[in-house]
């Protein structure tokens, strides 16, 4: 994350640019020169997830209780001395930035096969050196947050850019993170999160100021040195050549420093000493060894100036427009910035067209900019309507298709959202602190979306920005959504990642959110998945078509569902959800079912019902957890001693967790029809203690020793025992033990990643999608064929 090589420079060739403060003092300082303004501090969520995960045991699928407790600690602490917070998230990924991502991931799943390697020869957790966060930790962290009463927002673009301008257009106390991009950004102070003490309220500035001293350049040189140097947007490769050319005309080099330290120096220095002899006169191109990266160098400096900021190392000439990926982007975020724009004449219209040139190519791309954002979005004249048409370019195709403009993008949102859509927990507000429209942050561009309907869009990206959704906007504004790693082993081949064992249900919320083209009045939309799972290089996305749902009295219209309020609407927002599922025909037994049991049980049957490779051992370890969990204290759970680590154990504690991040999106994506809080695992789940009841049931215990010896709980056991295997039975599927079914498969639960678990199906269900295993990675469609459900050869 950030500047390559920056964070190592700063902590051992400048260590005086970092300076050791006291948030509470800092706050006292503010609160006198600003009177009647809370100080304010904008937290890059993201950069401190792995500093709030303080619980000991990370590898069964995190130990929710004592993480809520964590974040309830760090809340309270700096609330007790008068300092708000705000929490940003990423809500989606830039194009941009997608190499990196995918990058990320990769590296990823390496370390994930070491963790495994490792559980299975020593039987234990790994040491902290080996950590690696609980799968949907970002997810349930923003709900928590919002549940402790803190205002929490997820980001319409990087959220970098976000944060950075809020704390800039608010006069906020400092950004809280750990990235080096905020040493770029021209904002308020930046703070360490990973040298905060908690107790003493104590961390490390890092001055920008101080930096640039120290390197002979201006404010305003940062970005363009952090783009030489390599970060999310340009790649450390791209300008090599380039920093070993600085480096061998560098006079200056330090010999007690290391070598990164003096590339970073030397760079600087060729800012300072030569660059700078031209700015302003000479295109940047004509100063540095550009090529056929220039597009992408303007794009990545240009990614650091905030609105109202300029770069003076933008050559003026034409004023502040460079193409990039066929999009027009402004060099300039000065509202007050006029750009002069050559314009096309239409002799039919008698209207001006701007015009932007491409350098490249020499040839006009008219453009239709929007007065309020001051861009430009590519037009597709059409010769004979004479009409421009907003045209999406497919890079698989190479064509243009007509999309639908989200009017949303370019005018204000408030960013309260409606209070239907609220959780349960009021949201923390300061009148003290002014409260911007989040797209007054960012470089502005019509949003190509792919639903027309603006009611609803507005809807959806409220619900996103104030973190109440989970995917729902990002799959009808661009369609494409990405999962990260998740805890599985690569070589297990009895049970399958949850990339695919939850895809008909993101699929049939595909055809909630789009449509499914059947209706004949439009094609059928496909989205893109970045879904990290074993064997996918993620060079492309899966392109996955949604799957025609099966609900009593029909598939409902999103404002039936979003919008009306009316008597018995809530049962319909219910039929859709369980639709989502295929378990409409459970629906009465779900009913049943208190809470918050309820939507723990919907996810059972599913799961039970798709992987045949789950016995009875799991089911009743799944529903012991989750019954023994009501009766336990944060200090318990803390507690609990496992005997070992076993590796399927953690796999299924991964299933399960994916499978409660789904049920966020399908509750967001059907209007709310339960609540929130009854899938937050916090309530339903916790790792070290459903690995207990698994090497428990596994061992053989007996159902009343698994709950503990407590009548109440072996009541409501067979219960949700009952509602499971009943509702499995509908779908013909008998869920047996593991005993009985060593005795009829002799090595059937052998050795992990055998391959004689591979074993095929006649069995299918019509119009469930693919089976898991036919499932490959890849730019392959998944179409909403026949779902063959991996079953055993016992039937």
């Amino acid at each position: 994350m950030g500047v390559r090589g920056l964070q190592g420079f700063v902590g051992s060739t400048c260590p005086h640019i970092c300076t050791v403060v006291n948030f509470k003092e800092l706050a006292e300082h503010h609160r006198n020169k600003h009177p009647g303004c809370t100080p304010t501090i904008v937290v890059d969520a993201m950069c401190c997830l792995r500093y709030w995960y303080t619980p000991e045991s990370w590898i069964c699928g995190g130990q929710w209780r004592e993480y809520f407790s964590a974040l309830r600690d760090f809340v309270k602490t700096f609330t007790a001395v008068g300092i708000k917070l705000i929490f940003f998230f990423d809500g989606t990924v830039e194009q941009g930035k997608r190499d990196e991502w995918v990058k990320r991931r990769l590296k990823n799943n390496r370390e994930i096969s070491r963790i495994f390697h490792y559980i299975k020869s020593h039987k234990e957790q790994p040491g902290r050196n080996m950590f690696f966060v609980p799968s949907g930790l970002a997810i349930f962290t923003r709900f928590a947050l919002k549940t402790l009463g803190q205002e929490t927002l997820c980001s319409l673009q990087e959220a970098d850019y976000e944060v950075a301008s809020y704390g800039l257009q608010n006069n906020c106390l400092g950004i809280l993170g750990e990235d080096t991009d905020y040493l770029i950004y021209d904002t308020c102070p930046y703070f360490s999160i990973g040298d905060l003490c908690l107790e003493s309220l104590n961390t490390v500035m890092l001055c920008r100021e101080k930096l640039c001293e120290s390197l002979d350049i201006s404010l305003a040189d940062l970005p363009l040195l952090a783009c030489l140097l390599g970060n999310d947007i340009i790649p450390e490769g791209m300008f090599e050549s380039f920093r070993y050319k600085c480096l061998s005309s560098y006079t200056s080099v330090k010999e007690n420093f290391d070598k990164k330290g003096n590339i970073i120096l030397a760079v600087a220095d060729h800012i300072s000493k030569v660059l700078r002899l031209h700015q302003g006169e000479k295109k940047l191109e004509e100063m540095l060894p550009l090529g056929p990266n220039k597009a992408l160098f303007y794009k990545g400096v240009a990614s650091y100036l905030l609105p109202g900021q300029i770069s003076p190392w933008f050559f003026q000439k034409p004023k502040g427009l460079i193409t990039l990926d066929k999009q027009v982007v402004s060099m300039n975020s000065d509202p007050e910035y006029e750009q002069e724009v050559p314009m096309c004449t239409d002799p039919e219209s008698k209207q001006g067209v701007p015009v932007c040139t491409d350098p490249e190519t020499k040839q006009g791309v008219p453009v239709c900019t929007d007065p309020e954002c001051k861009q430009g979005v590519l037009v597709c004249t059409d010769p004979e309507s004479k009409q421009g048409v907003p045209m999406c370019t497919d890079p698989e195709s190479k064509q243009g298709v007509p999309v639908c403009i989200d009017p949303e993008s370019k005018q204000g949102l408030p960013l309260g959202a409606d209070p239907e859509f609220e959780l349960e927990a009021p949201m923390c507000t300061d009148p003290a602190v002014k409260q911007q429209d989040l797209m007054n942050m960012e470089p502005e561009v019509k949003q190509v979306t792919m639903v027309s309907d603006p009611e609803i869009l507005k809807v959806a990206r409220a619900q996103h920005v104030q973190a109440e959704s989970y995917l729902v906007y990002n799959i009808m504004s661009s369609g494409e959504i990405e999962c990260s790693n998740t805890l599985e082993d690569a070589l297990d081949q009895a049970l399958p990642s949850q990339a695919f064992v939850y895809r008909p249900v993101r699929q049939r919320v595909y055809s909630l959110l789009l449509g499914d083209g059947r209706d004949g009045t439009s094609t059928c939309p496909t989205v893109k998945e970045w879904f990290v799972y074993s064997g996918n290089p993620l060079r492309h996305p899966d392109l996955v078509r949604p799957l025609q749902m099966n609900i009593p009295g029909g598939t409902p219209n999103l404002k039936l569902l979003w919008l009306n309020q009316e008597p018995g609407i809530q049962g319909r927002r219910l039929d859709a959800l369980l639709g989502c599922f295929d378990l409409s025909s459970s629906r009465e037994e779900l009913q049943a079912v208190e809470n918050p049991f309820k939507a723990l049980c919907c996810l059972l049957i599913y799961l039970f019902v798709q992987v045949d490779t789950l016995c009875l051992e799991d089911l009743h370890a799944f529903i012991a957890q989750v019954l023994c969990l009501q009766g336990k204290s944060t200090v318990q759970l803390a507690d609990l001693q496992l005997d070992y680590i076993d590796p399927r154990a953690v796999q299924l504690a991964s299933l399960l967790v994916r499978g409660l991040t789904t049920l966020v999106l399908v509750n967001s994506a059907c209007g709310f029809p339960w609540r929130m809080s009854d899938f937050m695992p916090w309530n339903v789940f916790d790792g070290k203690l459903f690995h207990q009841k698994y090497l428990q049931a596994e061992k053989g215990y007996t159902v009343e020793a698994l709950v503990e010896q407590n009548r109440s709980r072996l009541t409501k056991f067979h219960t949700l025992k009952s509602v499971v295997c009943k509702a499995c039975v509908k779908e013909n599927r008998r869920i047996i033990s593991r005993q009985l079914w060593r005795s009829h498969q002799p090595g059937r639960w052998g050795r992990q990643g055998s391959g004689s678990h591979r074993t095929s199906s006649g069995y299918s269900r019509a119009g469930q999608g693919q089976h898991w295993r036919d499932q490959g990675p890849g730019n392959r469609q998944y179409e909403p064929d026949h779902w063959r459900r991996y079953s055993s050869s016992s039937g």
